[in-house]
């Protein structure tokens, strides 16, 4: 009789205090639904008249959970828990989703060997742009057998001279002082090879320093004693400014900036920065290059891409990046005491994490979109070269 009554009352203190808890977290769990109403697009809840009957779908979980404790037992197993509100709010809450207007950014993980110098390689870095496979096309294949051949040749008429022509060997001396078939080979020669290599150079020339389709996305990088800035004016005119990352145990190079190595996305030393180009891949950009002191140079070699920044001046020249991936320069130009660290970090990410990208920083707009046709021809006018099959860099978890 008395475990019975015990019992009873012990279920109905439960009760209250499950009721009591339900109560409590109500507001928080309605202010959670309200603002995950709002950023799904569903118009507010409209409180009903006092006195008005509540439809069942227009009540919070709250309510129905208040209303079913004073309900059947069967309604009391229906009725949604305070722990299960909880994980509601906690895991189910798109307000804690990055929205459209802010934006999400991790910096991309480069790939190792790609878009950077490799220890005891020889000859150029594997190329990411149309006009770096053709070039590449012309070093490999124009000018290092026309330089082979040459040397091969000169060296091969050495030994023959030496060999036929020594006192020994030919004691009387020709006396021979003309010879027109020679002197037309080796006037007419020379010059067809020198045309053999202009024509494409010339062409690659030309491919490098054709303006950027008026569409393109807009960059100004300027140089600075000892550090870059890039300026986005086609997207909320923001400014992104780079430093080369402190190396551990050595002397600090940029005060307040963190050490290489201290992020999962970081790459070489020397070469990595604090916040890098980001750039959309797969699509012309012009860059407009300037100095703010003295004449530094913007060079990528991956990217076949170098041009300097002049104080006073404007240079403006197209960069194409076919693969998403981190691509690491160095300013080129002697520019004073710290030349050595004034390091490039290109990252060329997909447009759609782009544009988030773009979100993240203050006034950042996502610029109108461009007609695909008019970014594309650029691209298709540079001679096509060996598909360079490397993948892209891979995005880390923890974002900076």
């Amino acid at each position: 009789m008395n475990f019975a009554l015990t019992a009873r009352t012990m279920g109905r203190t439960m009760k209250a205090v499950s009721l009591a808890i339900a109560l409590l977290a109500a507001p928080q769990f309605a202010l959670a639904q309200a603002a995950a109403d709002q950023s799904a697009g569903n118009p507010p809840a409209v409180a009903p008249a006092p006195g008005a009957p509540v439809a069942p779908s227009q009540m919070s979980d709250a309510a129905k959970a208040q209303k079913a404790m004073e309900g059947t037992e069967e309604e009391r197993a229906k009725a949604p828990t305070v722990e299960g509100m909880a994980n509601a709010v906690s895991a189910g809450d798109e307000s804690n989703k990055p929205s459209a207007t802010t934006g999400s950014y991790t910096p991309m993980a480069p790939t190792p060997g790609k878009g950077m110098p490799v220890e005891g390689a020889i000859g150029l870095q594997d190329q990411y742009s149309k006009l770096g496979e053709y070039g590449a096309w012309i070093h490999d294949w124009v000018l290092m057998p026309i330089m082979t051949l040459i040397s091969v040749l000169v060296l091969a008429l050495l030994v023959f001279i030496a060999l036929r022509f020594n006192k020994r060997a030919n004691p009387v001396a020709s006396k021979t002082s003309h010879n027109t078939l020679l002197e037309v080979v080796w006037t007419l020669l020379p010059v067809l090879i020198l045309i053999g290599i202009a024509v494409p150079s010339i062409d690659l020339i030309a491919k490098q320093y054709k303006p950027a389709p008026k569409e393109a996305l807009t960059i100004k990088v300027t140089g600075n004693q000892w550090f870059w800035t890039y300026g986005y004016p086609d997207n909320g005119d923001f400014e992104v400014i780079s430093n080369m990352l402190n190396i551990p145990g050595e002397p600090t190079i940029n005060n307040g900036v963190r050490e290489v190595g201290s992020k999962p996305w970081d790459g070489p030393s020397h070469l990595e920065v604090d916040n890098r180009m980001v750039v959309p891949v797969g699509e012309p950009i012009r860059l407009q290059i300037t100095a703010a002191d003295v004449i530094h140079s913007f060079a990528v070699p991956s990217l076949w891409f170098k041009l300097d920044a002049v104080p006073g001046r404007i240079n403006e020249k197209v960069l194409f990046v076919e693969k998403p991936g981190v691509y690491y320069g160095q300013c080129s130009e002697l520019c004073g005491a710290k030349h050595g660290y004034m390091p490039i970090a290109v990252e060329a990410l997909p447009r759609a994490q782009f544009n988030a990208w773009v979100l993240t920083h203050a006034g950042g707009t996502i610029a109108p979109k461009k007609p695909a046709a008019a970014l594309a021809a650029p691209a298709a006018e540079a001679a096509p070269a060996a598909d360079a099959s490397e993948p892209a860099g891979d995005a880390t978890a923890e974002a900076e």
